[in-house]
């Protein structure tokens, strides 16, 4: 018997799979920092910060990567990697104002050649968070001859460097590096000062301009091919913690403005652009070849206060709700939000240089998310890519198990875990299916 209703189907299109192609020259790898991995870098501010300040583990000998480099990038070339991103350690190359250490020197060469005798693009980072102890006492980046220093120590390693590196990125993170040091205190030299940060960002852009500047002037004279150079922009996703709070929502896109976009802007529009924000100084030309983004995880905000650093915000205390947050978190309490890189690759593709994903990765014990975090992010970039941004490498981070600044050693970051004890190193999984990526260059999703 009827019920005098017309029954509905409703038929369902399972979306269609497909497969996306990398590009030939696409860079594959992952990255490391001197501090992080090398190990016994004691004359520097981060070592001295420490002793006195650390509520986690020392880094002592981290990694032990100076003296195991050709160890770990065999491993890195059987996992199919063809490119490698590291930071030079300052205090190092100048461990006195004025002063060259040869021997550093040419241990940094040592590493460039044993990773191009493997197939393996160097990319090389000049200040990943640390100065050495002499310029730290002087005042740091607050110094007004901090800019012109940091331009000389890498006029030196261009000239020493140069000929086998293409790529070159003169600072990793400068708003990271401000913010947690200058603004709320919470890195080397630990300063609560909207003022000294503001005056550490403007000396951050110079001596990234200066930088440029003598790295182009370098390979001129000395008849080598133009090289690429960049810098390593962390970007992170802000979200307000409500929707339906305007003070909320201005908090988060100021914030978006702040430690995404500012930086990137101001090297790219110049001095002009800046005016009546900052006082910075800058040529009105591009010094940019190519932009790194480090992309983790994205930050819900709340509105707390007028005033630095309330200006920007602070992470919600309350509890964000279900429909916000994706429910899956790292070890560090970082939401996993793969969806977040597809929307940065297109946000700054407004710039039209290329983009490399400089950093990216997942501090787990749990080496089956780890291998989810890898694939789902590759899926972003592809779809990003598909789109049009001009990607040209992912670089996971990172290649070991390292020294996580206040985290101490806790966190697991890498593609090779690390036992601080032995200093054994062991391929994870998770590197074994991201190496059969790599070698496929194909994606299906």
């Amino acid at each position: 018997m009827g019920t005098g209703c017309a029954s509905i189907h409703l038929a369902i299109t399972p979306k269609t799979p497909h497969e996306f192609t990398f590009p030939k020259n696409f860079l594959w790898g992952a990255a490391t920092s001197a501090y992080q991995v090398e190990g016994n870098n004691a004359n520097n501010d981060w070592w001295e910060w420490e002793q006195t300040h650390s509520s986690g583990a020392r880094s002592g000998m981290a990694a032990d990567h100076w003296n195991r480099f050709e160890e770990d990038f065999t491993l890195a070339k059987e996992l199919g990697h063809n490119a490698h991103r590291f930071s030079i350690e300052w205090s190092r190359i100048e461990p006195q104002e004025g002063q060259w250490d040869i021997v550093a020197l040419e241990h940094y060469a040592s590493v460039i050649r044993s990773l191009r005798s493997k197939g393996m693009e160097p990319i090389v980072t000049l200040h990943h968070f640390t100065i050495p102890l002499w310029l730290a006492h002087q005042g740091g980046w607050t110094s007004q001859k901090a800019p012109a220093l940091f331009a000389r120590y890498v006029e030196k390693v261009a000239e020493y460097l140069g000929s086998d590196v293409f790529f070159w990125m003169t600072l990793n993170e400068p708003g990271v590096y401000a913010y947690k040091g200058y603004l709320v205190g919470e890195w080397p030299p630990g300063e609560k000062s909207p003022e000294q940060g503001i005056k550490v960002i403007d000396n951050l852009l110079l001596g990234h301009v200066l930088a440029y500047k003598k790295i182009k002037a370098m390979y001129v004279r000395k008849g080598w091919k133009e090289p690429m150079v960049g810098i390593s922009q962390s970007v992170l996703i802000f979200r307000a913690c409500s929707d339906y709070s305007l003070r909320d929502r201005v908090a988060a896109r100021f914030r978006h403005w702040m430690f995404n976009h500012l930086f990137v802007q101001a090297l790219i529009r110049g001095h002009a652009y800046c005016v009546g924000v900052f006082n910075i100084h800058l040529p009105q030309t591009k010094t940019l070849d190519f932009i790194g983004l480090n992309y983790y995880t994205r930050d819900f905000v709340q509105h707390s206060g007028f005033g630095f650093p309330g200006i920007l915000g602070q992470a919600c205390t309350a509890t964000v709700t279900q429909d916000q947050h994706t429910g899956k978190d790292n070890s560090l309490s970082w939401e996993i939000y793969p969806k977040g890189l597809d929307t940065f690759l297109k946000d700054f593709s407004r710039y039209k240089l290329p983009l490399l994903v400089s950093e990216n990765g997942i501090a787990t014990n749990d080496d089956a998310q780890r291998t989810d975090f890898i694939r789902e992010h590759l899926k972003a970039i592809a779809h990003a890519m598909e789109e049009g941004a001009p990607v040209i490498g992912y670089l996971y981070w990172s290649l070991l198990d390292n020294y996580e600044w206040s985290q101490g050693f806790v966190p697991r970051f890498g593609l090779i875990e690390v036992n601080y004890t032995t200093q054994k190193r062991t391929i994870r999984e998770s590197a074994r299916r991201y190496e059969e990526i790599i070698r496929s260059g194909k994606l299906r999703f």
